[in-house]
């Protein structure tokens, strides 16, 4: 077999890699009005998925404009409901640290508790908010649940990121820079791949069916509620043809 066979596994998994770093470079671009990054998550994931699915574009920058015009209104305000979060847990963590004795210990165990279940449930908005079709009210309540639902994936997930960030940045501090331009080509986009084999496990429990880009979750299963169905591709493409009960 030709090693550089345009149809043999270097080249489909170089094809591959070009894809999340031209995606990285696009999630990177389209965050830098801050308060964009939660679109460009949802399409950061949207395609990380159908890369997952094999169902990516051919021109992949197309597919990521495409599920970030899909996912702006609703990832914006997921984004900024976050926001919010970080700045509450910061100016509650200033007042924590004030804190001496038997009190301030029990504060510091507060806020290191509302920190680990923000943390669950925000590892899981913006692959729902990427795949799924539904208000911002059940994908806020989905992602807590699931999180909880799905823990040893959810554990996995932040490990992942958690490993990946020490790594980076705290393992060799004199690195930051090559750091910065790793995360700025490939991270992102690795970080989002890899973790995407733990939100298809969890997506399993919303999903008994074999998950594919468009699909519609049975009403039986876990967390979904009426509203909770797909109405067309998430990963910014056109829908495939209908299924079984898709509509």
């Amino acid at each position: 077999m030709n090693l550089f066979d345009m149809n043999g596994p270097l080249m489909y998994n170089l094809g591959k890699l070009a894809n999340i770093f031209l995606c990285n470079v696009l999630f990177c671009l389209f965050s830098l009005p801050l308060f964009t990054i939660g679109a460009a998550l949802s399409a950061l994931f949207a395609c990380m998925q159908a890369i997952w699915d094999e169902d990516e574009d051919d021109i992949m920058a197309k597919q990521f404009w495409n599920a970030f015009k899909q996912n702006f209104r609703q990832g914006t305000v997921l984004w900024l409901l976050c926001l919010l979060t970080f700045v509450f847990l910061g100016i509650y963590y200033f007042i924590v640290v004030s804190m001496t004795g038997t009190v301030g210990r029990v504060y510091r165990v507060s806020f290191f508790m509302m920190c680990l279940i923000f943390l669950f449930g925000f590892q899981y908005l913006f692959p729902l908010q990427a795949r799924y079709r539904n208000s911002i009210k059940n994908t806020l309540k989905n992602a807590w649940l699931l999180s909880v639902a799905a823990l040893p994936w959810t554990v996995l997930s932040i490990l992942l990121v958690a490993g990946a960030v020490y790594l980076s940045f705290f393992m060799n501090p004199n690195g930051v820079s090559l750091a910065v331009f790793l995360w700025g080509t490939l991270g992102f986009g690795i970080i989002a791949y890899l973790n995407s084999i733990f939100f298809k496990k969890a997506f399993q429990m919303i999903d008994p069916e074999k998950l594919e880009a468009v699909h519609e979750a049975p009403s039986e299963a876990l967390f979904i509620d009426e509203e909770h169905r797909i109405e067309k591709s998430r990963y910014g493409k056109a829908p495939k043809a209908k299924k079984n009960g898709w509509r």
